[in-house]
């Protein structure tokens, strides 16, 4: 199984983004943290900023949005190109039409769930997304601490995908480092956001350093 590394650009020099996604280029996605301070306590950017970074970037948008109303909202970031477009199970009114919606336009559709949500109800959808994000820490913020109670929730994705032959991503999104994407392999991840543990230092060093550490663990 591929293990996919993807740095979160919240992470990066927001003055120096052209450079910054230059240090990236190893990487397998480019993680765009949207957030719109009312479905989190946080406001980070928005179309314009990602129709730039989609500009930019030699490698895929991986954009997650952390906002309320995604139903709304979400249909114009697959209209800027970006190759996978995650919203929250929380915030959507028709989690699988807004899939479809986005899936007809060229963009992989993601469902994020937040550490407190369970996976349960939505295993039934699976077939209508190509990736479920599994928050590792609250959403809202980088630099959080890796909480492995969500662990249980993977693992059981990574049955539902196991008997469903289905190609589905599994991310998990906060506090990964190189400690802890191991447990997150070991639980049944294959696609991890990074942050701090990335742009803190030499990202392609911390990229390949990442990807090992994963490797061998997936499932």
């Amino acid at each position: 199984m591929s293990v996919r590394i993807n740095p979160s650009i919240l992470a990066a020099d927001f003055a120096n983004f052209e450079r910054e996604l230059g240090r990236i280029a190893t990487a397998d996605l480019v993680h765009v943290d949207i957030m719109d301070n009312h479905f989190v306590p946080n406001l980070t950017f928005g179309t314009t900023m990602t129709e730039r970074l989609q500009q930019l970037s030699t490698i895929p948008l991986d954009v997650h949005l952390m906002i309320d109303d995604p139903d709304r909202w979400a249909p114009d970031y697959a209209e800027l190109g970006a190759y996978s477009v995650t919203f929250h199970a929380e915030a959507a009114r028709d989690a699988p039409a807004l899939a479809r919606q986005l899936r007809s336009m060229g963009a992989r559709a993601g469902l994020a769930l937040k550490p407190g949500t369970p996976v349960e109800p939505y295993l039934d959808l699976l077939p209508e997304f190509d990736q479920i994000l599994v928050m590792t820490v609250e959403p809202g913020f980088g630099g959080q601490s890796f909480m492995p109670e969500t662990m249980p929730k993977l693992r059981v994705l990574r049955e539902a995908v196991a008997r469903s032959g289905q190609d589905l991503w599994l991310q998990v999104d906060g506090g990964i480092t190189e400690d802890t994407i191991v447990i997150a392999a070991e639980a049944g991840a294959d696609t991890f956001v990074a942050g701090s543990s990335v742009f803190r230092g030499e990202p392609a060093d911390n990229i390949a350093a990442l990807r090992a550490a994963a490797e061998g663990h997936t499932h």
